[in-house]
């Protein structure tokens, strides 16, 4: 899908530089793939204190099986 956009050079060409990139797109790609997965992260510590453990478990036993 071909998309215009109108980012500034600077930031384009730092991030080719940072991220070892040779073209744009590549920059680009990349930026969007780490910015995803932050944000996914972020999700995660949202369920903090959200989950309810089954007291009964215990991880030692588990440990024991491997």
């Amino acid at each position: 899908m071909a998309t215009n956009l109108a980012i500034e050079d600077k930031l384009i060409e730092e991030a080719k530089k940072i991220g070892k990139h040779k073209t744009k797109k590549a920059a680009v790609t990349e930026a969007l793939k780490e910015y995803i997965q932050r944000r996914k992260q972020v999700e995660i510590f949202d369920l903090a204190g959200q989950i309810d453990y089954d007291p009964k478990y215990d991880y030692k036993v588990q440990r024991k099986k491997s």
